[in-house]
């Protein structure tokens, strides 16, 4: 087992900054629709060592906005990420990296230093990063990875269509998008190739494309970084564009927290959708802590999650570990993803007045490729959301924090209680914000039968 083993039973109010607000998370992102959650279950919450609460107490915040614009468009994504921006809401850019690192997420993940990990990692996103290549090269180099190239067969950059040429226009904010995602993928699978896939715009329609371009050019996994308002309409998505047998696809859960509604494609029936936590270093015996990305004091920042109006429940999924939901539950995995704890992304295609560099990235936009990255590298390339839920062993469980922030407005499903639903709440075991948690390489690597069963 690699769930930390230094909990002690103690009050979830011993965590202010992840404290949910004495409120109900409660209604519905869609009027009208029925609510097809059961009674209102409970389960038991937030366990945490002196030294774990310690560390999560100490995380410092910082002002952090959307790179991505919501659309208010029908059957359209955003992308799913949060760059850290100064006092007068400017991204702040340095000379040199200040955010995670390779080496600290090989040490957050248990990813062991020897070994050859080998595959190719698909990132699907909207839009053209024309520097996307040559800021990926500075990521690298900074960081002593090898050197990932078009000449050396590495990378790869194409449109939906797979044109090497004829390539969407350029969007400022879906180009940090890109580099965040390739750098993802660099600093937990160095040896794996990468394969862009640009779509000509982020509707469901032209993300969807790029997803069967990726499955069509080889990929070992898909890593979706983006997700939108769900529909009716999920199911033709799922059959058109998400239905890669024997390919493991992977979607961001959303960033607006347990109000900001199910997102879709991470609702999607053949997808696993990665959650968000908040990492930080500990003194504990796994060295990190992990706990919900989400709380009171960070506005409407926190991971998605809720439960779908639309999709069953997953052949994968038991109605047990989500009692409050009757459909699938949103997320099943996570990684790392608040800003406050982000990551250190090199980005030169910037907006008008923003200045290029090093920048601190979050948002569930971070967690879907490292995931993505683990399944590829650990050879779970070919696996389903049942991996996940047959071996919860091998996931370090997030039990404390809430990504309910108190806002007006609601998502499906039933009302979301303080710190008892696990909607909304980190719990003991399964919960919707972080899914079973997030990935330990080395128990991955241990466990029999693993390459994709």
């Amino acid at each position: 087992m690699v769930r930390l083993t230094d909990r002690r039973w103690i009050s979830a109010l011993a965590l202010p900054l992840l404290a949910c607000v004495p409120l109900a998370c409660s209604g519905s992102d869609h009027p009208g629709k029925e609510d097809t959650s059961p009674a209102e279950s409970t389960l038991p919450v937030s366990r945490l060592s002196a030294a774990d609460e310690m560390a999560i107490k100490a995380i410092v915040q910082h002002r952090s906005k959307d790179n991505c614009a919501k659309t208010g468009v029908a059957d359209t994504a955003r992308c799913l990420s949060k760059v850290r921006v100064d006092e007068q809401d400017q991204v702040v850019s340095d000379a040199t990296p200040s955010g995670f690192g390779p080496s600290d997420l090989a040490s957050a993940y248990s990813i062991p230093s020897s070994g050859t990990f080998t595959g190719t990692i698909a990132i699907v996103d909207a839009y053209d990063d024309p520097t996307a290549e040559s800021d990926l090269g500075t990521y690298r180099s900074t960081y002593g990875l090898s050197a990932c190239t078009t000449a050396n067969g590495c990378f790869k950059k194409v449109s939906q269509t797979g044109s090497t040429t004829s390539l969407p226009s350029t969007d400022a904010g879906w180009a940090g998008e890109i580099s965040l995602d390739l750098d993802m993928a660099s600093a937990i699978c160095p040896a794996c190739k990468i394969l862009l896939v640009e779509a000509n715009s982020a509707s469901y329609a032209d993300l969807g494309a790029a997803v069967n371009e990726a499955a069509t050019l080889g990929a070992t996994v898909i890593s979706n970084s983006y997700g939108g308002t769900e529909s009716s309409s999920n199911g033709t998505y799922d059959s058109q564009y998400y239905n890669h047998p024997g390919i493991a696809i992977f979607a961001s859960s959303g960033d607006a927290g347990y109000s900001g509604g199910t997102q879709y494609p991470a609702a999607g029936a053949n997808v696993i959708a990665v959650g968000g936590t908040s990492l930080t270093k500990s003194s504990s015996s796994r060295g990190w802590v992990e706990a919900v990305w989400g709380s009171s004091t960070s506005g409407s920042n926190g991971a998605g999650s809720g439960c779908s109006n639309y999709t069953a429940l997953p052949s994968w999924a038991t109605a047990t570990a989500s009692p409050n939901c009757s459909k699938k539950t949103v997320a099943d995995v996570s990684a790392v993803a608040d800003p406050n704890t982000g990551v250190a992304v090199y980005v030169t295609t910037v907006a008008s007045g923003s200045t290029a560099g090093w920048q601190v990235y979050g948002g569930t936009s971070a967690a879907a490729p490292i995931v993505a990255s683990i399944f590829a590298l650990t050879g779970n390339g070919k696996a389903t959301g049942a991996f996940i839920w047959n071996n919860t062993s091998a996931f370090y469980d997030s039990t404390s924090g809430t990504n309910y922030n108190g806002a007006s407005g609601s998502t499906g499903g039933k009302a979301c209680s303080v710190g008892t639903n696990n909607l909304c709440n980190g719990v003991v075991g399964f919960d919707a914000p972080t899914g079973w948690g997030s990935p330990s390489v080395s128990s991955i690597l241990a466990l029999a039968g693993a390459g994709g069963t």
